[in-house]
């Protein structure tokens, strides 16, 4: 893919980034494309489906495979915002993705290059490629300001409830 496809790919998944942030989830935004089409899509949606397991990426999954009757995508790139963890390395190992691309590293939980590097590990029966960088600063400052909008809210609400009656 062309450094224009990716930035056109990884908009989109900032896009849907941009709706979990406004739904109240974690900014994160994935887009699985196979020849140039879009094939599934999501983002995060851990608390309002109450299922710890709806990364964006597990989402654009679950949306691709219904889509196309298959749950194997060997042909597709994963597009998502943020470096996968562990969960979703894994599943995309499974789904035979061939190509991640991410956008800003995760080093707490990043299970790519950061806190761990699964897809270097030899075990996996399946290799997925993968590269990062794209819109790196675009989406730091979204996850960034989400965090510090979090903190301030909590920190207001603990001075309230600490503040004499």
């Amino acid at each position: 893919m062309s450094a224009e496809t990716d930035t056109l790919y990884m908009e989109h998944a900032l896009r849907l980034a941009r709706r979990a942030r406004d739904a109240g989830e974690v900014p994160v935004g994935a887009v699985l494309v196979s020849r140039g089409e879009v094939i599934g899509e999501g983002c995060n949606s851990v608390i309002s489906a109450s299922d710890p397991t709806a990364h964006a990426e597990i989402v654009a999954l679950r949306d691709a495979s219904w889509r196309v009757g298959n749950y194997r995508h060997p042909d597709a790139t994963l597009y998502v915002t943020l470096e996968p963890c562990t969960m979703c390395i894994g599943a995309l190992v499974h789904a035979r993705v061939s190509t991640l691309v991410f956008a800003a590293r995760e080093p707490r939980a990043g299970a790519v290059c950061s806190a761990a590097q699964l897809l270097a590990a030899g075990f996996y029966n399946h290799r997925v490629n993968w590269r990062e960088g794209i819109l790196a600063v675009d989406s730091s400052e979204l996850l960034r300001d989400f965090f510090r909008a979090r903190r301030a809210v909590r920190s207001r609400e603990s001075k309230s409830q600490a503040a004499p009656e």
